[in-house]
């Protein structure tokens, strides 16, 4: 069983701009939101199987939904977030305690060093791929590295509609990978090519990419991914892969979807 924390939208909005997504005229609609956020658990939980942690939200923590950014988890290690955006940096005391609260051996990492959780730290069983520039630090991923005991692959991402790695990048469980290779620099995408192999990394096309195709949740041979991706889901059924689309355009808003609203913990 797959397991993932997950927050509900409580105070989920716009309150601030940190990403070329975010707009303040650009208003939620709650009730929406909260809409499209339980739909989005219904197919997690009943149709897929997982196990769901709730977080409790806080009030003036809009973001905090975005549970892929509270940090990052092998077995029971957890290292919580350090956000490069002062407006953020208010949610690490609640995902650090958490981790703690949950069990887990916590590694906090130095002030200063940028790390943005899952959001940046994707990969396979072997070997990991951490973004970096637009927010994570690439220093971090020594570190991490060492925390792990796992192998990290820097990249570099150069576009700032996809300023974390999961925007433009999905690990499958069957090894291939869905992405958007312009959102990398040239040395990233031949890297990623040589290291997963070139035959088993699947291209989306730059509309459904701005669609936040390559947002979604993997597990086993099913792919939550937001609704509006027909080229993307028609590439995964193709390679044996179920799709099972969901409305998110109110997180879109936020620059933000499927991926972006749940951390694994398995």
């Amino acid at each position: 069983m797959s397991r993932f924390l997950v927050c509900a939208p409580e105070y989920f909005s716009i309150q601030y701009e940190i990403n070329p997504w975010m707009r303040l005229s650009n208003r939620v609609q709650p009730d929406r939101a909260r809409l499209q956020w339980q739909g989005l658990m219904a197919v997690l939980a009943d149709k897929i199987g997982a196990r769901l942690d709730r977080m409790e939200p806080v009030p003036d923590l809009p973001d905090m939904v975005f549970t892929a950014n509270a940090g990052s988890v092998l077995g029971r290690k957890a290292v919580p977030s350090r956000f490069r955006h002062p407006e953020r940096r208010r949610e690490e005391p609640f995902f650090e305690q958490w981790f703690r609260d949950h069990g887990y051996d916590v590694t906090q990492l130095e002030e200063g060093l940028y790390f943005e959780g899952a959001g940046d730290l994707l990969g396979f069983p072997g070997t990991w791929f951490g973004g970096y520039r637009q927010r994570s630090d690439i220093r971090a991923y020594t570190t991490l590295s060492e925390i792990f005991g796992r192998e990290i692959i820097p990249v570099e991402l150069v576009d700032r509609r996809f300023y974390h790695l999961d925007t433009c990048f999905c690990p499958l469980s069957g090894g291939e990978l869905v992405y958007y290779p312009p959102a990398f620099d040239l040395y990233a995408q031949q890297v990623i090519a040589d290291r997963i192999g070139q035959d088993r990394c699947v291209a989306v096309p730059e509309a459904e990419a701005l669609r936040f195709a390559c947002n979604a949740v993997c597990v086993g041979k099913q792919v939550v991914l937001p609704e509006g991706c027909a080229e993307t889901m028609a590439l995964l059924a193709v390679r044996g892969y179920e799709p099972c689309p969901v409305p998110l355009d109110e997180f879109m808003k936020a620059g933000g979807s499927a991926k972006c609203l749940t951390l694994a913990l398995d």
